[in-house]
C-alpha cells in the first residue's frame, strides 16, 4: 500500500518526530535495557494501521525489534500526549497552504465498519446483521479533502455526528458555501445546526416518491461523489475497516493518523508532480 512507501514513511515520521514527548533515558545505575527508538515504534503502529494486523503480527513484521508491549504502550503514551491529532492538524494545514482547500461545496457524510472487539463507542451495526461496528463522520472540501470527523457506534444516526462533526472544523466552516448532504440529513436539526455555524445553503438529495421512475439524467451523488471517493480510500486502511481497539480514543487517533497518511501522500504527488526535473 502507499502508506508503506519509504518516501511517505519517512514524510511522516519527519513531521511526527518533533511531536513526540521528550523522555530521559538516563539511569542513575546505567543497567536498565535502553528504550527502544521511536522510530521503530513509529513504524509498527503504522503497519498495524495499514494492515490491520494485531500487535503481535506487527512484532513479526519488524524482525522482533519491538515487543507488542512495548508498541501499544509507546501508543498510549502518543495519544496521550496529542501527537496523532496535532499530526494530522499539521498536514491538512500544509495542504492548506501548498494547495488549498476548496470550501466553497463541503460535504458531511458518515461510513460505518466492523469493532469485533466492542468498547465504548460501538453498537450494533444496521447494515451487518447487528454486529458490532463504529461509525466515523466526515466534514470534505470539494475535492474530498477531510477538513473534521467525528466517530461513535454504528447504531448511531448521522445526525447525531452532524454537529460533533461541524464544531471539530473550528474556523474553518465559515468559509463554506454550499454543503451538500444525503437525504439521511434532511430534517430540520440539520438545517439550524448549518445555519448557527453560518450555513445557509444545505442540499439533501430527495427521496423519490412511491412508484416514481429514477431520472436518467440526474445525478444521484450530486457533489457527495468526493466523500464518498474519500470513504473509500480510508476504508482501505485494515484497522480502520474492521477495528480492534476497545476505547474511542484509540479509534479516533487510529482515523488522524489514516488522514494524515492520505494527505502526505498527496503533498508528496503535488511537489513530484510541480517540482522541475
Amino acid at each position: 500500500m502507499r502508506a508503506l512507501d519509504p518516501e511517505v514513511m519517512d514524510a511522516m515520521w519527519a513531521a511526527a518526530e518533533p511531536l513526540l514527548p521528550r523522555r530521559d533515558d538516563g539511569h542513575p545505575l546505567g543497567c536498565h535495557n535502553p528504550r527502544i527508538a521511536d522510530r521503530v515504534c513509529f513504524e509498527g503502529i503504522m503497519i498495524r494501521l495499514v494492515t490491520g494486523c494485531s500487535w503481535v503480527t506487527a512484532e513479526r513484521l519488524l524482525g522482533g525489534a519491538v515487543s507488542d508491549t512495548t508498541l501499544r504502550a509507546r501508543r498510549d503514551e502518543w495519544v496521550d500526549a496529542g501527537v496523532f491529532d496535532a499530526l494530522a492538524a499539521e498536514a491538512l494545514d500544509a495542504y492548506d497552504r501548498i494547495v488549498g482547500l476548496d470550501l466553497s461545496d463541503a460535504s458531511v457524510d458518515g461510513s460505518i465498519h466492523k469493532a469485533p472487539c466492542g468498547g465504548d463507542g460501538t453498537g450494533k451495526s444496521p447494515v451487518d446483521r447487528a454486529k458490532l461496528g463504529w461509525k466515523w463522520s466526515l466534514l470534505c472540501d470539494r475535492g474530498g479533502i477531510p477538513v473534521s470527523w467525528a466517530a461513535d457506534g454504528a447504531n448511531r444516526h448521522d445526525v447525531v455526528l452532524f454537529e460533533p462533526t461541524m464544531a471539530a472544523a473550528q474556523g474553518l466552516v465559515a468559509d463554506v458555501e454550499t454543503l451538500h448532504l444525503d437525504r439521511g440529513y434532511d430534517n430540520g436539526t440539520v438545517k439550524a445546526c448549518a445555519a448557527a455555524h453560518g450555513i445557509g445553503d444545505v442540499v439533501c438529495s430527495k427521496k423519490r416518491k412511491p412508484g416514481a421512475a429514477a431520472s436518467k439524467t440526474a445525478a444521484p451523488l450530486g457533489l457527495r461523489w468526493a466523500i464518498e471517493r474519500t470513504n473509500s480510500w480510508l476504508s482501505n486502511f485494515g484497522q480502520l475497516r474492521r477495528n480492534t481497539d476497545r476505547r474511542p480514543h484509540h479509534r479516533l487517533a487510529q482515523l488522524a493518523l489514516a488522514i494524515a497518511l492520505l494527505l502526505t501522500a498527496k503533498l508528496i504527488d503535488w511537489r513530484n508532480r510541480w517540482s522541475p526535473k
